[in-house]
């Protein structure tokens, strides 16, 4: 039987003819920017998109040139010009009356460091362009250093013992500058993930998704915990799934269970936190406090 996946919301007449990331990719296993490229495939259907890839790990999945492991035009871009090279492919997309959507997808150091400037003046002008940032929370193309989207006592080959400070809230600074969308997606939660995505293509102006992308290398993981993973955050509340409309009004996604189970299981599953043998008490209080933020902001 092919029964319809997510609900209904795929296989249908207007699906890719092709994935958007194509059979034969050089990417790791249980890599997790490969699961959001194929939901973002899903997500456009017959819809023409262009990707604009900044130097990161998904700029190195497309390949040697001429052949490309995407089913979509690919610019590769400069480290810190992914949303300024985007804003302009969007200007020339309307000059012409095209319906093509532009999507950046980069990296956390292209994002969260590298590629700021850029990011923030794209969100300021509210350009047309969709910006998804798949985060493994470290440089990961270039050995897995640290950045500033990694969190507090992880392991990377600049923090050998663990990074000391807490990891930047890329969402809060985007929504800070009253873009008409911004949320964060979860993997372990597909039907909506595809929602977002879907009605971040539709929308006009500046949009911003964060994705939470296990990195087995990186975070010494199995490459089949990424969807677990992912769930641990999500269930313990270390990593909170909700939209922002205009920069003000906020709905949480999916309720934190807030489990003391979860949030010890996400950091035992992975190598990187061993060493620094992470306060599970601290991270509690700073869940609780993250949490009671955002649900004044409700």
């Amino acid at each position: 039987m092919n029964e319809p996946l997510l609900e209904g919301m795929v296989q249908t007449d207007r699906d890719r003819g092709e994935n958007l990331l194509r059979a034969g990719n050089t990417n790791c296993g249980g890599c997790g920017m490969s699961v959001g490229l194929l939901m973002l495939g899903r997500a456009a259907a017959d819809r023409p998109i262009q990707l604009v890839i900044p130097a990161c790990c998904g700029i190195v999945t497309a390949g040697p040139f001429p052949a490309s492991a995407y089913g979509a035009p690919v610019v590769a871009s400069t480290f810190a010009s992914a949303a300024a090279v985007g804003a302009g492919l969007a200007h020339v997309a309307r000059l012409n009356g095209e319906p093509t959507r532009v999507v950046c997808w980069a990296g956390d150091g292209g994002t969260y460091d590298i590629g700021m400037a850029t990011l923030s003046a794209a969100a300021e002008r509210d350009d047309d362009v969709l910006y998804i940032c798949y985060d493994n929370e470290i440089y990961g193309n270039t050995g897995g250093q640290r950045s500033s989207a990694t969190p507090q006592g992880a392991a990377t080959t600049t923090t050998p013992h663990g990074k000391v400070g807490e990891k930047k809230d890329i969402l809060a600074i985007m929504a800070a500058h009253r873009v008409p969308y911004a949320a964060t997606l979860s993997l372990a939660h597909p039907e909506d993930m595809l929602r977002k995505m879907r009605e971040a293509l539709e929308l006009r102006g500046f949009r911003f998704l964060h994705l939470l992308s296990p990195c087995p290398t990186g975070w010494k993981s199995e490459p089949a915990d990424g969807l677990e993973l992912v769930r641990l955050a999500v269930r313990s509340g270390l990593y909170l799934v909700y939209e922002v409309f205009g920069g003000s009004h906020v709905r949480l996604n999916v309720e934190p269970e807030l489990s003391e189970p979860a949030l010890e299981r996400y950091f035992a599953l992975q190598g990187r936190f061993k060493r620094s043998k992470v306060d599970l008490r601290q991270v509690r209080e700073g869940i609780r406090a993250q949490l009671e933020e955002l649900r004044r902001r409700l």
